[in-house]
């Protein structure tokens, strides 16, 4: 039998930090607190954990084997020994699928693939064990995880049968973080990433943010912001990238980075970066080369090219696919990935929502098979709500990524309670009808990538409640057919408490508060209501700007006449038209016809596809200007509900994070009340209609809400 070399003086110091009071908690330790069980349901998982049986070598290995000892120790408060084999009844076993020990079992692992993993409860030699099994040491370190997160739902481990494998093999997050530790649409302080002190400095942080990351299933992060700086690709600054990998190995974690399609000329000295090039072409090679032999297991590339500015291979009159197709055969040699973005907006006039859809669609079959098409959930820009984008489904020949956004750019930010589940599901469970009717967007991803909200504030994300989001992608991107509730009870469980009276409350709160939002920014499919650059608070009056499609009333269509985006009419197909084509047709016939008919667009796409009457008669037997008057009264009752719910689980949950999430919520209520009056305030101008009977006017005149600027905003410097 070999012991745990660990010192007592560690486990014991590690004991007291997982069991550490409540009322200290600042949201660090993010769902993987791990405190003491209650006193009476200790022994029955003592009985079920009495030892750690680690019967598989190797760093990830050994990552899985300490996370359990920490969880175990702080959740049954006393440390377990760590042995090499079975020494006692209610041993806790992990193993790779060849071991010997757990030979005689004969588990079918062969569909587990690479980082599945099977748990089960048996008897090993005569004795009651439960085994961790995988054909590799990251279904281990999954598995680890799973085993540990049933406990902390207070599931029976004695009679546990889970067998699970992710349904997408490409599970990234993409960091907008600059190389001056700021953050794109950042606001959970600055970035992780000390360059200045890599390769160096205190790991612990970053080992944290590993383990968050494995413990939800995230097998890949991308470091810096697609908007790319190429010195991310000098030596100097790749062997500070090595260093980062070099921790997050064990976690199963690969990096990746965002790179200047221009690189070879601002980094290498080139005259050009024309695909067409051969010098190009071996300066991407050798580039490819160099990386490699600091990184062996090096990700891959995330590219933003000929988008909002950044130079691409259209530069060159080439197209997306022959300058992806550049970079994805450097990388092919040593296994690496191409993630090209599909987010081309431009200068031109061209309607947003269509223009993705018209230049990526004709490339289908024409990228290598090393390349991924990361698409945005929707065709315009992560707003609160849109429609799933076209192009899934219908690029049948080549990889596409779903790109979901965490950071809530559009959605106030780093305000309030905003729990992006629903979000997400209401994509990945449409129906693309492509081929046929009943295939899922989930079914036609190969990759889930979301842009971070993770900074170095001491809670990771700003608030406890944007934790949710990083949990929610990890687990969506894992297995997209759960549900938004089973997330967030998950969630709500691990990080705040398993009582029902606080439970419940929280699962409600998130599951309206996305919709909340909604009702109060972009009620009935309106879309890009805030304000110009930063994205934060309400600007419906916006019309001024250099580009017709940046203005919001350019995406409100408002006039005398009614509201809404006329997305279904054909139009012109010249880009420099202001008259818009038919996006509706963009998608598979059933769902376009279904978009394009007032008796059948969803509610919550009207304004979306259709310009109405402000007299239309809804289904509701209400006009439209009454029910976006009741959306927009509706969305700030929900608010303060939250609030007066949050006050319920008071007694429930730790001071300083209940005190924090209160700050947030009375936050959130003044910015719907500002929402909700300014947006009134303006379509009220245009529609000359008055307000429908029982809603209150505006508590100033429009005015007031044009000139009004917050005098600091959030992810702005200090």
């Amino acid at each position: 039998m070999i012991e745990s070399s660990r010192p007592l003086k560690l486990a014991m110091a590690l004991l007291l930090c997982v069991t550490s009071p409540a009322h200290g908690e600042d949201g660090h330790l993010l769902w993987l607190r791990y405190p003491p069980l209650p006193e009476a349901e200790r022994a029955s998982y003592r009985r079920s954990a009495a030892e750690i049986v680690a019967n598989a070598n190797g760093p990830t290995a050994a990552a899985a084997t300490e996370e359990l000892e920490r969880a175990l120790s702080g959740m049954l408060a006393t440390p377990l020994p760590i042995r090499r084999t079975i020494d006692r009844d209610g041993a806790l076993v992990l193993a790779l699928a060849g071991s010997p020990l757990i030979g005689a079992l004969h588990l079918e692992t062969n569909d587990l693939g690479s980082e599945g993993f099977l748990i089960r409860t048996c008897r090993i030699n005569g004795r009651e064990a439960t085994v961790i099994v995988a054909n590799r040491e990251a279904g281990l370190l999954y598995g680890t995880f799973a085993y540990i997160r049933a406990i902390q739902q207070r599931h029976a481990i004695n009679r546990l049968h889970l067998r699970e494998h992710p349904a997408l093999p490409l599970r990234i997050l993409n960091h907008w973080d600059n190389l001056d530790r700021s953050v794109e649409r950042g606001y959970a302080g600055k970035s992780l990433w000390n360059w200045a002190q890599l390769p160096g400095g205190d790991p612990s942080r970053y080992i944290d943010y590993a383990r968050a990351n494995a413990s939800v299933g995230i097998n890949g992060t991308v470091l810096n912001n697609v908007n790319a700086d190429p010195k991310i690709l000098t030596t100097s600054y790749l062997k500070k990238v090595a260093a980062l990998a070099d921790i997050f190995r064990p976690y199963a974690i690969r990096v990746y980075l965002s790179v200047r399609f221009s690189s070879p000329i601002e980094t290498g000295g080139l005259a050009t970066a024309d695909p067409g090039d051969a010098a190009v072409q071996q300066w991407w090679r050798a580039k490819a080369e160099e990386i490699y032999r600091l990184i062996p297991d090096f990700g891959g590339f995330v590219v933003k090219a000929n988008s909002e500015g950044q130079p691409g291979p259209q530069d060159y009159h080439m197209t997306h696919a022959d300058g992806a197709n550049l970079i994805a055969r450097a990388l092919r040699p040593h296994g690496g990935t191409v993630f090209w973005r599909a987010f081309v907006y431009g200068d031109s006039q061209k309607d947003r929502a269509a223009q993705a859809y018209d230049e990526f669609r004709p490339l289908d079959g024409k990228f290598d098979q090393n390349v991924i098409v990361q698409v945005k959930n929707g065709p315009i820009d992560f707003q609160p709500r849109e429609p799933f984008h076209p192009l899934f489904g219908q690029m049948p020949h080549t990889r596409v990524a779903l790109e979901a956004q965490l950071t809530r750019e559009y959605l106030g930010q780093n305000t309030g309670v905003v729990y992006l589940g629903p979000m997400w599901t209401e994509v990945l469970h449409a129906d693309t009808c492509s081929p046929r009717c009943g295939t899922p967007v989930a079914t036609t991803i190969s990759a889930m990538a979301g842009v971070a909200n993770i900074g170095s504030d001491p809670d990771w994300t700003g608030t406890i409640f944007d934790q949710s989001n990083w949990y929610a992608f990890g687990r969506l991107a894992w297995e997209p057919r759960l549900s938004a509730r089973e997330i967030a009870a998950e969630w709500t469980s691990l990080t705040w408490t398993d009582d029902r009276r606080a439970t419940q409350p929280i699962i409600t709160m998130m599951m309206r508060s996305r919709e909340a939002v909604v009702r109060f920014m972009t009620p009935l499919g309106l879309a890009h209501q805030m304000a110009t650059d930063y994205h934060y608070g309400p600007a419906p009056w916006v019309c001024n700007l250099k580009h017709e499609n940046w203005n919001p009333c350019y995406y409100s269509r408002a006039d005398a006449g009614g509201i809404g985006f006329d997305r279904v009419t054909p139009g012109t197909t010249d880009p420099a038209s202001s008259t818009p084509p038919n996006s509706a047709a963009d998608y598979m016939p059933p769902v376009a016809r279904r978009f394009s008919s007032l008796a059948t667009v969803p509610r919550k796409y009207l304004l979306w596809f259709h310009h109405v009457p402000w007299t239309y008669r809804m289904r509701s037997g209400r006009t439209v200007w009454d029910e976006l008057v009741g959306d927009y009264d509706r969305g700030l009752e929900e608010v303060s509900s939250m609030r007066q719910s949050w006050d319920m689980v008071r007694p429930y949950v730790d001071v300083q994070r209940w005190t924090m999430v209160r700050s947030d919520l009375v936050r959130e209520q003044k910015e719907a009340r500002w929402w909700r009056d300014a947006s009134i305030a303006y379509f009220q101008s245009i529609s000359r209609l008055p307000l429908p009977a029982h809603h209150r006017a505006p508590a100033h005149p429009l005015s007031y809400y044009e000139a009004l600027r917050p005098p600091r905003l959030p992810g702005e410097s200090e």
